[in-house]
């Protein structure tokens, strides 16, 4: 009686734990761990790089249940950030992100799907530009943990690429800058 009440009591614990460990957490813009990246070959020649510094966001986040994981983004368009204030100017305007039409662009998740130890495929709908696309996210988990500050945080890195003329962007730079590489690097505050 004793060994069958122990083996309840563990499977308790086991589903109690599981449970509490399905969690919320915020994207640490305040604390600045948080990138959304971009690069993009200039003419075939090099490369191109930037980001966009101002977004925020949540995810939802059990290891022992990633494919119940959601994410939700929203980010500033006009906070692109390419280096080089004329580039920026041009960036913003109509031939490429229209950030006076579209000054948001959002990301939610629509499903998870585990692709190995720690790797999984984020699907979702992505509204740049005007334009909703379905896109998937290559994510990578990257940790999890208490921080020096009674917190806990979870990270991970993803990337995905999207054809410009997808998301109505019409500028013609050639073949070889037809389509941007999105490389997203964030650590969440579970809440």
């Amino acid at each position: 009686m004793l060994k069958k009440s122990l083996l309840v009591l563990s499977l308790g614990s086991l589903l109690f734990g599981a449970q509490a460990m399905a969690a919320e957490y915020k994207i640490d813009k305040e604390g600045q761990h948080a990138f959304v990246n971009f690069k993009i070959s200039h003419l075939g020649y090099s490369w191109l790089y930037g980001t966009f510094k101002d977004f925020d966001g949540a995810f939802s986040f059990d290891a022992a249940k990633p494919e119940e994981s959601k994410v939700q983004v929203e980010l500033k368009t006009t906070s692109v950030d390419s280096n080089h204030a004329e580039r920026d100017k041009h960036l913003r305007s109509a031939d490429f992100l229209n950030v006076a039409k579209h000054p948001t662009a959002t990301f939610a998740s629509t499903g998870v799907k585990s692709t190995g130890e720690g790797t999984a495929d984020i699907s979702g709908n992505l509204t740049l530009n005007g334009v909703t696309k379905p896109v998937v996210i290559a994510a990578k988990f990257i940790g999890e943990g208490q921080d020096p500050w009674g917190g806990y945080r979870a990270g991970f890195e993803g990337s995905t690429k999207l054809k410009l003329k997808d998301f109505a962007i019409q500028k013609d730079l050639g073949p070889a800058s037809s389509e941007v590489e999105l490389i997203i690097s964030v650590e969440g505050v579970r809440q």
